[in-house]
Formats: C-alpha cells, sequence, structure tokens
C-alpha cells in the first residue's frame, strides 16, 4: 500500500515538519490544540483513503450504525451521531439515491421509517471498513495496541 501524501510529504509526517527554530511550547501543551492538528492529520488520510468511493465520514457513520441496528429510524441515527434532525433527510436521501440503503415505513407507526442497508450498502460499508482499518493503522502504526485502547479510553472520556 502507498503511504498517503500531501505536498509530496506523508500526512502523519507533516506533524513532525514544524520549524525547529519556532517555539510553540504554549500551544504543544494545549489538549485543544494538538487533537485539532491530529484530526487534521487524520481527515486529510481518511480522505485519502476514501478515494475512489464517493463516501463521507459521516455517510460512512450512518451505514454503520445502520448495519449494526437493523431496521433503526432515521431519528435514532441522527441522535446516535450528534447530526442535526434538518440534516438527516438529505443524507438518508442521498444515501438511498446511491442505493446504498433503504427506507422502509414501520408497520407498527405509519409515520415513522425504518432503514436498512441494501445489498450494495453492504458492500460500499465492507469496503470503506477496510479502507478505514488501513487508515488508522497507518495514522496509529507509532502507538502499541496498549498506547491505542488508553488513547480511546481517553478520548470516550472527554
Amino acid at each position: 500500500m502507498s503511504v498517503i501524501s500531501v505536498e509530496n510529504k506523508p500526512v502523519l509526517q507533516l506533524l513532525d515538519d514544524r520549524s525547529p527554530d519556532v517555539r510553540t511550547e504554549f500551544l504543544n501543551n494545549l489538549a485543544g490544540y494538538r487533537l485539532r492538528q491530529v484530526s487534521n492529520a487524520f481527515m486529510s488520510d481518511f480522505a485519502a483513503a476514501m478515494t475512489g468511493t464517493g463516501m463521507r465520514p459521516v455517510q460512512v457513520s450512518i451505514l454503520s450504525v445502520v448495519d449494526e441496528n437493523p431496521g433503526v429510524r432515521q431519528g435514532e441515527i441522527g441522535r446516535a451521531l450528534g447530526v442535526a434532525r434538518a440534516n438527516m433527510a438529505p443524507l438518508m436521501a442521498e444515501l438511498e439515491g446511491m442505493k446504498l440503503l433503504e427506507r422502509i415505513p414501520d408497520e407498527a407507526d405509519r409515520r415513522a421509517v425504518s432503514v436498512f442497508l441494501t445489498k450494495s450498502g453492504q458492500a460500499m460499508l465492507k469496503n470503506c471498513k477496510a479502507r478505514i482499518r488501513a487508515h488508522e493503522h497507518r495514522t496509529l502504526g507509532r502507538l502499541t495496541e496498549s498506547e491505542r485502547k488508553t488513547l480511546l479510553r481517553l478520548l470516550n472520556k472527554i
């Protein structure tokens, strides 16, 4: 697998390439600043990893929630992901238009809609998950397995 790069440099190396002559001690000791830098590197690598799929992070997140919760309602997906109600309808319509999911009226409550992945949605999610695993391996490659678990534990506490 090739190394993802920006400006001909590996994405994660960009964080290491700051000028050694410029002091940034205050900023480097701010969690928010460091989280933002890491987030930028992660998102650049994620975008490169998803090249050719046409998928954005929120779309993959929706497919993942539906995969783990077949028949889930649209509003529940939005609440689980922190996506505003007004943004869910167009996102769902977009994924339905891509034939990745289908919305079926709930038999018990005809006003409610249950959401399911299509076969194409299952295949797309499988492809995206493989790409995301490789992306996570690249971006977290400097951490041991124990450090990765600690990182996730700490991030979940915030």
